[in-house]
């Protein structure tokens, strides 16, 4: 899948305004589609997506459920396709229905069920960077001695825990805009055409 545009966020806060200019550029029949490992920040992205769409709440993600719809400007479609074990268990839930409606569909895992996606869509894939502070930034370390920071064994610092590169991928013509918006508040990491 060929890059079109990767920017950095160093926050849970940065990764929903991201996702807030998608919902409030989004338009009827959008599709993004996610991919990332666990805890990469998709539904992060996606609570910055419904809250661009104008949903009241907290939205979570809807791994057990499968799929759940929020009301704001445009109903957004949030599915999770992390338990499925067969693309077609997907077409099961009525994915083409959703996939068809005015709504806005956001879902997380599509690496799952990837042949079920038309080309009218935007891929999306999340992922940890490893952030290095800059001079300006205070540093974890004192003296020689670093200091010691959980981390759950997914990064190196507690900095480098929230910091993520969204990668925007293989989509359609309709989403040129909405990529073109994106670059001009995030300073670009990539840009290819």
């Amino acid at each position: 899948m060929p890059t079109i545009l990767s920017i950095q966020t160093s926050s849970p806060e940065v990764t929903q305004q991201v996702g807030r200019i998608i919902g409030e550029q989004a338009q009827p029949g959008d599709i993004y589609l996610l991919t990332g490992p666990l805890g990469a920040g998709k539904t992060c992205l996606t609570q910055g997506i419904a809250w661009g769409l104008g949903v009241i709440g907290h939205p979570r993600s809807p791994t057990f459920v499968l799929m759940t719809r929020y009301q704001g400007r445009l109903t957004l479609h949030h599915m999770d396709l992390y338990r499925i074990s067969d693309p077609l268990e997907a077409w099961d839930l009525g994915l083409e229905e959703y996939l068809s409606s005015d709504g806005v569909c956001v879902i997380e895992w599509a690496n799952q069920a990837e042949e079920l996606f038309a080309e009218d869509a935007l891929w999306i894939n999340l992922d940890y960077t490893i952030h290095e502070p800059s001079q300006n930034e205070p540093t974890t370390d004192f003296g020689s001695a670093p200091l010691a920071v959980p981390n759950n064994g997914l990064a190196e610092s507690s900095e480098a825990e929230s910091a993520r590169t969204i990668t925007f991928g293989q989509h359609s013509p309709r989403y040129d805009s909405l990529l073109a918006k994106l670059a001009g508040v995030f300073p670009p990491v990539e840009a290819t055409n």
